[in-house]
């Protein structure tokens, strides 16, 4: 018999969100609702406030709230071994916008793209319509800045 855990058969007991996104530089989401032991203080010392407790108390981020500056905070705080190393990419979700822009009915915003500081929102003009948006996930760093802004609510940041 062997001694090590068998995350997928113990996680058919556990209600695991997988649509949360967890705080940047957290390690994966079985590892990290294994360790983590819910004690708030990446809640309690995010920046922005985007830190929630989730399903079963696990801080998740919501970016209807505001974005991920990337302070640190969250991986400063943290007395559990949670977190990768911050020189490494935060994590490896991006924003992607949904047919309800109001860019397809023919309304002109580009609220998305005055939020991004990096840039990564780009839209292409087409005569006689509104310019759509375009991700250019090669500089999205899935801050998630374009998200509250969205005045239809049509963006979303995910893996």
């Amino acid at each position: 018999m062997s001694n090590s855990i068998n995350h997928q058969r113990r996680n058919l007991f556990r209600r695991n969100n997988k649509s949360a996104i967890r705080p940047p530089w957290s390690k994966t989401d079985i590892e990290f609702t294994d360790i983590c032991t819910r004690c708030n203080k990446c809640i309690d010392n995010c920046e922005t406030h985007i830190l929630i407790r989730g399903d079963g108390g696990f801080p998740e981020v919501d970016f209807t709230i505001d974005e991920c500056s990337f302070c640190q905070r969250c991986v400063e705080v943290c007395p559990e071994p949670l977190f990768n190393d911050v020189s490494q990419a935060p994590w490896s979700i991006t924003a992607h916008i949904n047919d309800t822009c109001l860019t397809h009915t023919g309304v002109w915003c580009q609220s998305c793209k005055d939020s991004c500081d990096s840039q990564a929102i780009k839209f292409t003009a087409a005569i006689g319509q509104a310019p759509k948006p375009m991700i250019l996930n090669d500089l999205c760093t899935g801050c998630g800045a374009c998200v509250s802004p969205c005045p239809n609510h049509s963006i979303t940041i995910k893996a």
